[in-house]
């Protein structure tokens, strides 16, 4: 009945333990909610899917969201993968870049995904000379996070972070839950609020 490429969606809401199906378009909704151990299982063609320590920390601040699962490909983790499966605009699916100033160390920029951050804007907004892309190789130590599974919520340490004003074109935008194949799907001034960002130009 389901394709491969099908795409499936928990949203979280407020009630006790219930499973809770519903269908819109293409997608098939389906949450088994347990507010008591406040643990959520996504249901996925018999599969279970745990929440991120992104999607606890939400929840830990009363914000909504839905988890969307998307089919990972390993070679090809660039948002316009993500945004295919999602089957989502990728101007809504955003991606979580981590920069080094040479002024205020590690900062965080969070633009569409098929954008550039401009180093010079980027700079300016975060009070340094000039930023550089963190090495790849110092982004698993630094954030928690890998190549494709970075999320602005719940990284080691809060950093500095900014979100290309884009973002309030949308009521939702998707960035990643923490884990490759798992996006956040969440209205763009919960994130802002939530990781306490500046939304400004960064392309």
């Amino acid at each position: 009945m389901w394709g491969k490429s099908a795409i499936f969606a928990v949203a979280v809401w407020n009630v006790g333990n219930i499973c809770l199906p519903a269908r819109a378009a293409d997608f098939l909704y389906y949450t088994y909610i347990n507010l008591f151990d406040r643990s959520t299982a996504v249901v996925v063609m018999g599969m279970k899917i745990n929440k991120t320590n992104a999607a606890r920390l939400l929840d830990r601040a009363h914000i909504a969201y839905e988890l969307v699962p998307y089919e990972v490909d390993e070679e090809h983790l660039a948002a316009a993968h993500v945004a295919e499966q999602l089957n989502e605009d990728i101007a809504q699916v955003f991606k979580t870049l981590v920069l080094r100033g040479d002024r205020t160390g590690i900062l965080v920029c969070v633009i569409p995904g098929d954008g550039e951050v401009n180093l010079k804007l980027a700079a300016k907004v975060s009070g340094n000379k000039s930023v550089e892309m963190l090495h790849m190789k110092e982004l698993l130590p630094t954030t928690g996070y890998i190549r494709g599974g970075c999320s602005p919520i719940g990284m080691k340490k809060s950093f500095p972070t900014y979100i290309h004003s884009s973002c309030r074109d949308f009521d939702h935008i998707y960035v990643s839950a923490g884990v490759r194949g798992l996006q956040l799907r969440m209205a763009p001034d919960d994130l802002v609020r939530y990781a306490d960002a500046v939304v400004t130009d960064l392309l």
